[in-house]
């Protein structure tokens, strides 16, 4: 299969209905390790890395084809053509919310249910819409990851994590940024933080959660309640959480509310 080495793909658990989780820039499928356990006695749990990231194939690198989110999307739907069984339940963190929704729109009939955590359409202010950024906030966010990336990994890894009762998931999020390739995340970052896909959120047909924390530096509220209101089928669930990874800091939360979602849309 040939998305199995590109992509590290692993499967467990087993289901008449599949579960992709895909991470976020920076990260690994292992970051979800503490909400497979609880879904793999029900779903069969597909979990991968994203080209670049983690222990995928570096050689599968392609700039052109990964300089927009959709060719992560190509992927996504490969991934799931090979793999997924029944419909299928994306969860998405960050970037990858955006990714699993460019896929969903190209093939609704593919997806049951989507689970957006901490989604951003954009990070960009824009008159009315606040995504957290200025521009010039984003551009020298870039300049720094270009000139000193492992620097920035280190200083700003914790503070995306949050979570500062426990300052070993801010530790560990700052190993992941460290272990990727800086010319691949520094790519990366422009493709993620410069991407605009809110045109997109009308066209989405796919029953959605929008999962954010109460403070989340990256994807704050107001980007979330936007998201609900341009998204036809989408509920929008806040758990009281500081950080941008609920479902490592807050994992009991982020289940709980994922199953509220599901056990409605799938019925």
């Amino acid at each position: 299969m040939r998305t199995t080495h590109r992509n590290n793909v692993n499967v467990t658990g087993t289901g008449p209905i599949t579960m992709v989780l895909a991470h976020g820039f920076g990260c690994d499928q292992n970051m979800w390790r503490f909400l497979t356990p609880h879904y793999t006695e029900r779903y069969r749990v597909v979990t991968f890395d994203l080209v670049g990231s983690g222990n995928s194939d570096l050689n599968a690198y392609d700039r052109d084809k990964y300089s927009s989110l959709h060719g992560y999307a190509d992927d996504v739907l490969e991934i799931m053509a090979e793999y997924a069984m029944g419909p299928v339940v994306f969860v998405g963190h960050s970037v990858s919310a955006m990714i699993g929704l460019l896929a969903a729109n190209r093939y609704p009939e593919r997806f049951a249910a989507h689970v957006m955590v901490g989604p951003s359409p954009s990070y960009i202010n824009d008159g009315d819409y606040v995504g957290g950024f200025s521009r010039e906030d984003i551009e020298e966010l870039l300049e720094t990851l270009e000139n000193n990336y492992l620097g920035w990994s280190s200083n700003m890894a914790p503070v995306i994590m949050g979570a500062p009762d426990r300052p070993e998931l801010g530790q560990e999020l700052t190993n992941s940024f460290c272990r990727t390739d800086p010319e691949i995340a520094k790519h990366f970052a422009r493709t993620t933080f410069l991407s605009d896909h809110r045109a997109d959120l009308v066209h989405c047909k796919t029953p959605s959660l929008i999962l954010q924390c109460s403070e989340d530096m990256i994807a704050p509220i107001s980007v979330g309640e936007y998201m609900l209101r341009q998204m036809p089928n989408s509920k929008l669930h806040v758990i009281d959480n500081v950080g941008h990874c609920p479902h490592m800091s807050a994992p009991t939360a982020s289940s709980a509310a994922i199953d509220e979602f599901l056990f409605s849309v799938l019925r």
